[in-house]
């Protein structure tokens, strides 16, 4: 099985992962799942950051380096992924999480977030409540 985690899914895996529901804290630890996070994930906690909307326990490079050393593997952004963010109907207007559903589905993989607004774009959402 194969997961891309929304931002805020990968914080809570990295720093309080007693948040997520064990079954899915035992698949994401599980060898035989890739488990993915996104450059536009950092991205998106250092604009956050710099704009001073969210305050971070740790800079945007710390969180990078954590996800690898857990096992986590990076995605890049592509062009290919930012096309893919036209396709989207405007269900939803982060660009971040739009940007997010676009790689997604273009690798694919499940997309685990508490954003139920998101599940519109696709059965392979994985739903985590808050």
């Amino acid at each position: 099985m194969r997961f891309l985690l929304d931002t805020h899914i990968l914080l809570w895996s990295l720093n309080t992962p007693e948040r997520l529901p064990r079954p899915l804290r035992e698949q994401l630890e599980s060898p035989a799942t890739e488990v993915w996070f996104s450059a536009a994930s950092i991205w998106e906690i250092a604009i956050k950051s710099a704009l001073g909307k969210i305050s971070f326990c740790y800079p945007p490079e710390q969180i990078a380096e954590a996800a690898r050393k857990t096992g986590f593997m990076e995605i890049p952004v592509s062009s290919t992924h930012a096309a893919g963010v036209a396709r989207l109907a405007m269900h939803h207007h982060d660009p971040f999480d739009r940007l997010l559903i676009a790689q997604a589905l273009e690798m694919p993989a499940r997309f685990v977030t508490a954003d139920a607004a998101l599940a519109v774009y696709s059965g392979m959402i994985e739903l985590v409540e808050k």
